[in-house]
């Protein structure tokens, strides 16, 4: 049953919760940005690339796909020990997995480009790798817009999972909080507010991302 004094035990903590935001935030901006590094040329690769780069990115995608990210962060934290940073660990570890569902999104919208048009553009002088980036990723990029938002939302939720190397992101900051000696009867309160938090990141950041898919969305024949 939620009580007075455990929102008043919450908005007097809620400066912590919020320092805590801005690691989920930082760490969703810096996993997607390095996911999409590693995916783009992965989507590329498994569309264009010869047999060898394709099977290497195909096998590299199940494996990444396959394995749960809090392993994937445990092994890089605690057995390659990539970083002494829970921060730098947690960002290569969301990344790659990000990489490999990105690398899906991608290698879906190139392949939605019809041939024809690469086809025009070798005819007109340009080479492969011309006709490819000027005609199929400028397409690609804004055909993956939708799908990217689902990315985001994924990777926000998922930063969470960073509890397991002991980074303070904002999920453990609220678990620091009602374990705490005289908190624990907050823990309704403080679950409510994580969640209106998450809620408010993902649905701000969705709209927004919805108006730039409509701007750079690729006219059709309705639109004219």
């Amino acid at each position: 049953m939620m009580q007075a004094g455990d929102w008043t035990f919450v908005l007097g903590n809620l400066e912590y919760l919020l320092s805590g935001v801005g690691v989920t935030v930082g760490l969703t901006v810096t996993a997607l940005s390095l996911g999409f590094l590693l995916g783009f040329p992965a989507g590329a690769l498994e569309v264009y690339g010869g047999g060898a780069s394709r099977w290497v990115v195909q096998t590299a995608g199940v494996v990444l796909r396959g394995t749960p990210i809090v392993v994937i962060m445990l092994v890089l934290f605690f057995v390659v020990s990539i970083s002494e940073s829970a921060f730098v660990t947690a960002t290569v570890g969301l990344g790659l997995r990000s990489g490999a569902y990105q690398s899906q999104l991608f290698r879906g919208a190139l392949q939605s480009v019809d041939d024809g048009q690469l086809e025009a553009a070798r005819a007109v002088g340009m080479s492969r790798f011309e006709a490819i980036r000027h005609v199929a990723v400028p397409q690609a990029l804004r055909r993956s817009m939708p799908g990217f938002q689902n990315e985001f939302t994924i990777v926000l939720k998922d930063t969470s999972i960073a509890f397991a190397i002991g980074l303070a992101e904002l999920l453990t900051r609220g678990y620091d909080l009602f374990t705490q000696s005289g908190g624990s009867t907050a823990v309704l309160e403080v679950i409510l507010v994580i969640s209106a938090i998450y809620f408010v990141l993902t649905f701000a950041t969705n709209r927004g991302l919805d108006r730039l898919a409509d701007y750079y969305a690729i006219p059709t024949g309705e639109d004219r």
